[in-house]
């Protein structure tokens, strides 16, 4: 569990504040020891962050011992210096045009930034991009208006310096988010891991729905272990937590795999990890993976736009009709079918817009496709998902809906065993993570067409055979993988 220190250049400085005994001065900061595989989290309040300043060496320090700290030194510097920061808040100025609008006469702006908190109404958004971009508990700003809005100046500042309402604000913010870091030692005996949950409240087609959220809650508090919801835009909490458990769809290009990322460098456990979404997020990679691994699959060319003779290769090797697919698509998206060299010409001119690669499979008919669920390399759960009626996929999407087939749900031990050895043999060399592997079961064989890092998990589908067991196992892979790393 993370171990969150608050530093100040005096006790006195947090007299305005509720008591805690882990508020610290910074000549306390440097006496204090930690075990090497505690993670400690340290907000910096100091008054000064100017090079060399008591600010700026506990940052410094901070970053030696490897405790998370915010700000880091990266933030200290870039905000010190104005060259640094202009170039990016250049993009901004429409953004304040756009919400301050045009004044009659020269104007000039001063407030502050508080966790991405402002009290001025118009600054909101401002403010949460600045704390996105220079991660820092107090920024003070000016901004200026002559022929146009400009960002004068930036400074990373003390709670101290701000008036009442705004030390009101800052306890609010800082509560929410530190998730009442003084709180923590009162916290039921119970309770002896914090594992993120990230989710995207946004998000059309989640991986789970809010039943199974709750589901998966409800069997972490059984284990002791926290489970908090997080959203897109609280990647800087994730030092507060022993793991991060992704529900929200992934993808390379995407803060899904920064969330991975940073999880991972900084010791959680993840799923997904960023090697299982590199490389279940792109079908190319996959079946370069299952070529070199002798993984059960249809028959797959991967072409390059350009290639020559492509249409006349592709015929020899496969028979019509033939699926063209994009590498990143995701929920039968960029997925195409065609019955003849017409069709393959057009599925080829329309998704060569959107990638250089594409994958081209032959089709094997089924009624549905099995969806094996794989923990560990092991199989936890077995569904059937059908082809939407009158269509040759489990999903249709229309311009503004899109419909699903129906699904059986099964113990794996009913699963044709040629079905869980192809879902097992296409997991191994991917990882030891949650997996969700798409099967075609024809002619007495399994083929997998792909495997998914971020499976499906939604109440009284996947879960409908083993019921609350379904989240206790993935729960329990979590608190066995958070004690090993707390052991080692």
């Amino acid at each position: 569990m993370a171990q969150t220190y608050i530093i100040v250049d005096h006790l006195k400085d947090w007299t305005a504040f509720s008591p805690s005994d882990r508020v610290i001065t910074f000549p306390q900061y440097l006496t204090l020891t930690t075990k090497p595989n505690d993670r400690t989290r340290i907000i910096n309040l100091c008054k000064s962050s100017r090079y060399l300043s008591d600010g700026y060496y506990c940052s410094l320090l901070a970053e030696s011992r490897g405790h998370n700290v915010m700000p880091s030194v990266r933030v200290l510097n870039d905000l010190n210096k104005k060259a640094l920061y202009d170039i990016e808040l250049s993009q901004w100025l429409p953004l304040l045009a756009e919400k301050l609008g045009k004044p009659d006469e020269p104007k000039v702006i001063k407030g502050h930034s508080v966790f991405g908190n402002t009290l001025v109404p118009e600054l909101k958004e401002f403010s949460r991009k600045l704390f996105e971009k220079f991660p820092c508990p107090v920024i003070e700003f000016t901004l200026s208006y002559k022929k146009q809005w400009q960002v004068k100046a930036l400074k990373a500042t003390s709670h101290s310096n701000l008036n009442d309402e705004e030390e009101t604000l800052f306890a609010d913010a800082l509560d929410q988010f530190s998730n009442k870091v003084w709180q923590r030692a009162r916290k039921s005996r119970s309770i002896k891991f914090d594992l993120a949950m990230l989710v995207n409240p946004d998000e059309a087609m989640p991986p789970s729905d809010t039943q199974a959220l709750k589901k998966f809650v409800q069997a972490g508090k059984q284990l002791g272990i926290q489970v908090d919801q997080i959203g897109p835009k609280d990647i800087v909490r994730l030092a507060e937590y022993d793991g991060l458990f992704i529900r929200e769809t992934t993808n390379i290009d995407h803060h899904t795999y920064q969330f991975a990322k940073k999880a991972e460098a900084s010791g959680l456990v993840v799923m997904d990890d960023p090697q299982s979404i590199m490389r279940c997020t792109n079908k190319v990679y996959l079946a370069d993976l299952f070529n070199t691994h002798k993984v059960p699959c249809p028959k797959t060319r991967i072409i390059h736009k350009g290639e020559l003779d492509m249409i006349a290769n592709l015929e020899h090797a496969i028979s019509y009709p033939m699926v063209v697919k994009i590498p990143d698509g995701a929920f039968s998206k960029g997925v195409e079918k065609a019955k003849n060299r017409v069709e393959l010409e057009a599925c080829l001119a329309t998704l060569f817009k959107k990638s250089s690669l594409l994958l081209v499979q032959e089709y094997l008919y089924t009624e549905f496709d099995w969806r094996i669920g794989i923990l560990n390399n092991k199989p936890i759960y077995a569904c059937r998902y059908y082809m939407v009626k009158d269509h040759w996929q489990i999903y249709q999407h229309a311009e503004s809906t899109s419909e699903s087939g129906g699904f059986d749900t099964l113990p794996t031990f009913e699963v044709p065993r040629s079905v869980l050895q192809a879902a097992i043999a296409a997991t191994k060399p991917i990882g030891n993570g949650l997996y969700g592997v798409d099967v075609k079961e024809h002619k007495g064989r399994g083929y997998v067409i792909e495997v998914n890092d971020n499976p499906s998990i939604d109440r009284g589908v996947e879960d409908k055979y083993l019921g609350d067991e379904l989240y206790m196992q993935i729960m329990g892979e979590f608190l066995r993988r958070m004690q090993q790393k707390r052991i080692h």
